[in-house]
């Protein structure tokens, strides 16, 4: 493993969730940062400045993904990058044309630079989305999002996703970049959104589940190893949302959980079956779903977004500490 002392990467979006935690282990790991940031003067990108070893080795580089220049600014003398940043929005104006344009600069830039390696962050929105997937289908790197799918069902997001990935390999090829992809699930854990919904019931549905910090811990390894190649699942396992209750209610029972579903009448959806064997084949070890589960409500509640129980709340709870894999 390449040692990180005086090696230079770049980490697009770095104020996101993910992009946060990765600039966080980077740091740790001891590599010099830069990440690029609408404003480096907004408040918002505070927390970032408090990361250890931030004052001496991390710079915040005002750039743009629509901004080609200010980009190759921010990439030119880099070892690395992480492209993490990335239009969330299921307007396809807002998410298709950007998400693609800023994917194919960063992969310019970072051929101009002659990085040593760029890691993008998809999703598994560019994988899964399907109208004939089975449930006993067993979901890896190899399968890709119908695009048609997409655009019939309106979901614009997993469809930006899908093409922007498809637009960092062909761009990748054609400069001659060596590139890696991580496809993360649903993210979760500390630092979690500002804002969060609430329902009295939950749905007859099913969700992939990783622990953020996993995801950039991942993004790491790839660019570490040198026999990483192509796609990478991130996904610790898959549960059905009545599963999902029943953990948070077994280490939070004084929170009003849902415990009814939604749709009682149609049989329980199967969870999908992902395979993270490719990441687990380079010695990577996932966070279990419950402790991600456990951590992202501790987080809320320091945060302040969700109210902390009282000491006889406390007290009579079960111990959610002891968490069992």
């Amino acid at each position: 493993m390449p040692t990180a002392s005086g090696q230079v990467v770049c980490v697009t979006g770095a104020g996101g969730f993910i992009a946060s935690w990765l600039v966080k282990l980077l740091l740790q790991k001891g590599y010099t940062v830069r990440g690029t940031v609408r404003n480096p003067a907004d408040p918002k990108n505070g927390h970032l400045r408090e990361l250890e070893g931030a004052e001496e080795r991390l710079i915040l580089c005002k750039a743009d993904l629509l901004d080609y220049e200010s980009l190759r600014e921010a990439i030119n003398g880099c070892d690395g990058v992480f492209h993490t940043a990335s239009p969330v929005t299921d307007d396809p104006e807002q998410m298709v044309e950007p998400a693609v344009i800023g994917t194919k600069n960063v992969i310019v830039a970072a051929a101009e630079a002659k990085v040593r390696r760029v890691v993008f962050t998809s999703s598994i929105g560019a994988v899964y989305m399907s109208a004939n997937r089975s449930p006993d289908e067993v979901i890896d790197e190899s399968c890709w999002s119908d695009l048609e799918f997409c655009k019939n069902t309106r979901n614009w997001y997993c469809y930006g996703k899908a093409v922007a990935e498809q637009a960092a390999w062909e761009e990748a090829k054609q400069r001659g970049v060596d590139m890696v992809a991580l496809n993360p699930v649903l993210v979760l854990g500390p630092v979690l959104q500002s804002t969060i919904n609430a329902s009295i019931t939950y749905a007859n549905s099913v969700q992939a589940y990783v622990h953020v910090k996993d995801v950039a811990a991942a993004h790491i390894l790839l660019f570490e190893n040198p026999s990483a190649t192509g796609r990478y699942l991130c996904a610790e396992s898959s549960l059905h949302r009545g599963d999902v209750v029943e953990i948070l209610a077994k280490y939070f029972p004084e929170y009003p959980i849902p415990t009814k579903c939604s749709d009682q009448v149609k049989p329980r959806a199967k969870p999908l079956k992902f395979s993270n064997q490719k990441l687990k084949d380079l010695g990577f070890e996932f966070t279990p779903v419950k402790q991600c589960l456990y951590e992202t409500v501790k987080s809320l509640q320091e945060k302040g977004h969700l109210p902390v129980p009282t000491q006889q709340q406390q007290d009579a709870n079960v111990q959610p500490v002891q968490i069992q894999s």
